[in-house]
């Protein structure tokens, strides 16, 4: 069997309750993260500061600091700051160090906590696919692989409560750090966090800084010189380095003429700004006189880079931005690095100060007229574009291809080896694809604003981002409806209405789902048809609506004979044989789902093979075929973990659970059942969660214990009624009846009972009408 490492493995014997938990209860090592980015390199001075941050350490018999706070203004050296001191302390933490740019201050759209703890338990070894969706259960999650763990959490850039509270442990064995141009009071008086108020240097600190920085290069300068710049610098670190690089970039340069240009320059900013804030005005005039220093080239690519979508870049998407080649590209980004203008904080992977990337944009906005802008951002948004394109092409190899825009020239996208590959890149790529919709949305490029979630929407179907599956396929069908596109349109609300169907908002689904067969059928579209057909008989299926759903599935099943389509004839079988099944039609359901299982298997499509290999394990259990059913599912469970398919593997674990019942294997199918749960949690499927409770309550009434069968099926039936699934409810409801009843109370039985069976009235199908004899024949 498949399964992830935060699956919680029990002993044969189940003695106690079952609990669902991660691999801290196993015993199992997780991994030992080391995010810190390098340090800034010739950190002087605060050594005030330093002492405040190492008494946070030497507080023995004390109540420990669990949140440090070090805010100050913008360039005051907050960041250095904090990773000089983690580097110093990184023994004192030997669990690992987490760290984050929360992107507070940046132009764009700031990090959410959601998408900062989908980073931190990415690198704590939870697979993409089994990250929770609801940033409560993020947090969660996170809060128990990190107890009692020694960790030290940085959070940089934080600007709001909002996205540092769900981020904090909760453990005093971890310390949080968090910089911030805010003073967080209510983070210090509601979470006991203490402050570093962080000022610019003293005078003696500023030139003592300069005199690092540029050792080596010029040694003789005078100390009235030194304090003159650092005055023009407002004593600020990020705009000294890079006023001391220059410098050392010009050591036969009279300081003194260096002065005297940075002042003018400073006259000049004085001239044009209104607001005056000394601070704020220093640090941008040392950015103009640094930036008009650059090399020309050097400094056109800095200006297009303030264009990218994103906070942070591969060589390749910034080579894409200039209209550049690859080599050129890297050669101009160590320019940029050299003179403090760019950082690298990871292999291949580059970003702004975010005050560097508002100078950036704003240099793109003065020095490159409309046209150059505009083939600019044209080209990045098509290297994404096309980038994607060739991942999901390895990911999802059965899917229809969408016809893309033309590629611009001077744009390479990256092509994939394998899914392995491709999927990395998407993870690495997820936040810039989502910011890439918007900026196609603003920037008037509604064609590639539509297709980047349709082409996005081959990998959410197995992943359930539900957040940017729903941004950006909403933002696709405004930019398809701009541009009166038919067909786009009928693409975008097929990603929307799966969206919705996995979220079981089922009316939303309906509605986009009918609105893209209209207008499919309008643009003469059969195979976009046919799908639509589908995805309406999935709705009519999970809505117990079983005769109807068999005629979308048989009209979807004579289109695809129409065109030849033999993936869409086995995708229709397989449909038709699990409604057949669930109208208990055994016979007709085998045959169906073992002619698609070998179309499958032809065509080499091993996903969708997957679920049909479920569908007959069903069929086969039902009918006794026990181990056949088992080798049936094992080799399903073993696809779902090949094609990294999580969706298919959470759900198809429920029907593992029910083999090993049924073959008298009842304390393993708890654990199948937990892991399902667990998985279908991450997922945010509440409505599979809940039949996985629902099994593990069938499990332990199995082993005679039904007070503890009854908790599980209360919580099943509690969720069942949020979530409006009237048919799972039934069977929740069954189930509690049996439990109460074992556990010999005839009362509350009888209550659970007649809403069971009212609930089962809705339904006229043979199932419906077994349940209802269940109850009864076990009725005194």
């Amino acid at each position: 069997m498949s399964g992830s490492a935060f699956d919680v493995v029990q002993a044969r014997d189940v003695e106690g309750g079952i609990h669902f938990h991660g691999a801290r209860e196993q015993g199992q090592r997780l991994p030992r993260p080391n995010q810190l980015p390098g340090g800034t390199s010739g950190f002087v001075n605060r050594l005030h500061e330093l002492a405040r941050l190492n008494e946070v350490l030497e507080q023995a018999g004390e109540e420990p600091v669990a949140v440090y706070l070090i805010t100050g203004t913008a360039g005051v050296g907050k960041t250095s700051l904090a990773l000089h001191w983690a580097h110093s302390v990184r023994h004192r933490f030997p669990d690992g160090q987490l760290y984050v740019n929360l992107r507070g201050y940046d132009p764009g759209a700031p990090v959410t906590a959601e998408q900062a703890l989908h980073q931190f338990l990415r690198v704590l070894g939870v697979p993409a696919t089994g990250i929770p969706v609801a940033l409560e259960d993020r947090s969660a999650l996170f809060r128990s692989l990190l107890a009692d763990r020694r960790v030290l959490v940085i959070l940089d850039n934080a600007a709001s409560p909002g996205q540092v509270r769900p981020l904090l442990p909760g453990s005093s064995t971890c310390l949080v750090l968090v910089t911030s141009r805010n003073r967080f009071s209510g983070l210090v008086a509601r979470d006991g966090a203490r402050r570093l108020v962080l000022d610019m240097l003293t005078e003696d600190e500023a030139v003592r800084l300069l005199r690092t920085v540029t050792a080596g290069y010029r040694d003789d300068d005078d100390t009235a010189d030194l304090v003159e710049l650092a005055r023009l610098c407002a004593r600020l670190p990020l705009a000294l380095r890079i006023a001391a690089e220059r410098a050392s970039s010009r050591p036969l340069m009279m300081l003194r003429e260096l002065i005297d240009d940075l002042r003018d320059e400073s006259g000049l900013w004085d001239a044009l700004t209104a607001d005056h804030d000394d601070e704020s005005d220093a640090v941008r005039t040392v950015f103009a006189w640094s930036y008009r220093t650059l090399p020309a080239a050097a400094a056109r690519l800095f200006r297009l880079l303030g264009l990218h979508p994103g906070a942070e870049f591969c060589v390749t998407a910034a080579a894409a931005l200039g209209g550049l080649g690859l080599s050129e590209t890297r050669k101009l980004l160590d320019a940029l690095i050299g003179a403090h203008m760019l950082e690298q904080h990871a292999p291949n992977r580059f970003q702004f100060h975010d005050l560097l990337r508002i100078y950036a944009a704003q240099q793109a906005l003065q020095h490159e007229n409309a046209a150059a802008r505009r083939d600019a951002v044209d080209r990045g948004l098509s290297w994404y574009l096309h980038t994607l394109s060739n991942a999901t092409a390895v990911i999802a190899p059965f899917e229809r291809r969408v016809v893309l825009t033309p590629l611009p020239a001077n744009t390479t996208p990256w092509h994939f080896e394998d899914r392995a590959e491709a999927f990395e890149w998407y993870e690495s790529e997820r936040a810039n694809l989502v910011a890439a919709v918007r900026t196609a949305t603003s920037a008037g490029r509604d064609d590639i604003a539509w297709r980047l979630p349709v082409l996005l929407r081959s990998i959410y179907v197995h992943q359930n981002p539900f957040e940017d599956w729903i941004e950006t396929s909403s933002a696709g069908l405004e930019a398809a409806e701009r541009i009166g596109d038919l067909a786009a349109q009928g693409e975008v609300l097929d990603s929307l209405g799966k969206a919705y169907l996995q979220s079981q908002r089922l009316d939303h689904a309906e509605e986009c789902h009918a609105r893209a067969r209209a207008l499919r059928a309008e643009v003469g579209d059969r195979y976009g048809e046919m799908v639509s057909v589908n995805a309406l008989g999935l709705l009519e299926w999970r809505r117990r609506r079983l005769t109807s759903a068999v005629d979308r599935f048989q009209q979807c099943l004579e289109i695809a004979h129409e065109l030849a389509d033999r993936r869409w004839q086995a995708l229709a079988m397989t449909n038709l044989g699990g409604v057949r099944y669930d109208l208990t039609e055994l016979e007709t359901a085998i045959d169906s789902l073992s002619r698609s299982v070998l179309t499958y298997q032809e065509i080499g499509d091993r996903a969708y093979e997957g679920n049909a290999l479920f569908c007959l394990a069903r069929a086969r259990r039902e009918n006794g075929d026990l181990d056949v059913a088992a080798e049936l599912v094992g080799r399903a469970l073993a696809i779902a973990e090949e094609e990294r398919h999580a969706v298919g593997e959470a759900y198809w674990l429920i029907e593992w659970g029910r083999i090993q019942r049924a073959r008298g294997d009842v304390a393993e199918s708890l654990l199948s059942y937990q892991r399902s749960a667990v998985a279908q949690r991450r997922l945010g499927d509440r409505n599979r969660e809940a039949q996985a409770l629902d099994g593990t309550g069938e499990a332990y009434r199995e082993l005679g214990r039904p007070e503890e069968a009854e908790k599980f099926h209360r919580t099943a039936v509690t969720a069942f009624h949020e979530t409006g699934d009237r048919w799972l409810l039934a069977h929740a409801l069954t189930n509690l009846t049996l439990a109460l009843r074992e556990s010999e109370r005839p009362e509350q039985a009888a209550a659970t009972e007649q809403e069971a069976i009212a609930v089962l009235a809705e339904f006229d199908e043979p199932r419906a009408r077994q349940l209802v004899a269940l109850l009864r024949r076990t009725n005194g």
